[in-house]
């Protein structure tokens, strides 16, 4: 899962996401590791930090040669149906603000951009917050 976030999510930047980090994230009671697997072989994997009312979606990445099958957006709909199941009332999550795929990607699955941070990934990418709201009596933040 490390190695695969570091291909895909973290290209160019500092390994943030190294082992010992992920066997964190995976041990903690409020996080969830999700992997999608074909022949025992992980084909994406999502991960989602859960708080009192609000998830963070810190990683979700798809093998290139799966991707546009349906893996990240069954992927990202059982945590957001598992959010919703939780209480949580908004999943947010960072981007990067170049990754035009991924924006499009979020936006057909609800998500709503809020802000740009300039220098947000390593002092050198900006990133694109975006949030889905679960709950339809809450404002956007």
């Amino acid at each position: 899962m490390a190695e695969m976030s570091r291909e895909l999510v973290e290209t160019g930047l500092g390994w943030r996401y190294t082992p010992t980090r992920m066997a964190a994230l995976i041990s903690d009671p409020e996080t969830v590791a999700l992997v999608a697997c074909e022949a025992a072989r992980i084909r994406g994997l999502a991960v989602m930090q859960f708080g009192d009312e609000r998830g963070h979606l810190a990683l979700l990445c798809v093998d290139p040669g799966h991707q546009r099958r349906g893996v990240g957006r069954r992927m990202t709909e059982w945590l957001v149906d598992s959010a919703q199941i939780a209480g949580i009332v908004s999943i947010e999550l960072e981007l990067r603000a170049d990754n035009l795929a991924a924006l499009a990607f979020y936006r057909r699955l609800d998500f709503r951009e809020t802000q740009q941070v300039p220098g947000y990934y390593g002092g050198r990418i900006a990133a694109r917050r975006m949030v889905r709201l679960l709950r339809q009596d809450v404002e956007m933040p």
